[in-house]
């Protein structure tokens, strides 16, 4: 599964993307595993939106290793 960061999250990852293998999971499961690799991550949880190949999804959307992963911290505009 390819993982993009985008914003602050790659200041907090220090990558602007990561390969992460894993079975099926949803997306608490793909919260675990990305918050085992890069513990920094915990604090944004509550606001960053999943997007599974470039379409949001809903917190009980499935995961496979063939998916491209966003993590889309919150915009503001103006």
């Amino acid at each position: 599964m390819r993982i993009l960061f985008f914003a602050h999250l790659k200041d907090v990852t220090r990558c602007s993307e990561m390969n992460l293998s894993c079975a099926e999971t949803n997306a608490d499961g793909l919260w675990r595993e990305l918050i085992a690799a890069h513990p920094g991550l915990e604090r944004f949880r509550g606001s960053v939106r999943l997007a599974r190949n470039s379409e949001y999804v809903a917190p009980e959307a499935r995961f496979t290793d063939a998916d491209e992963v966003a993590l889309i911290p919150p915009v503001s505009g103006g």
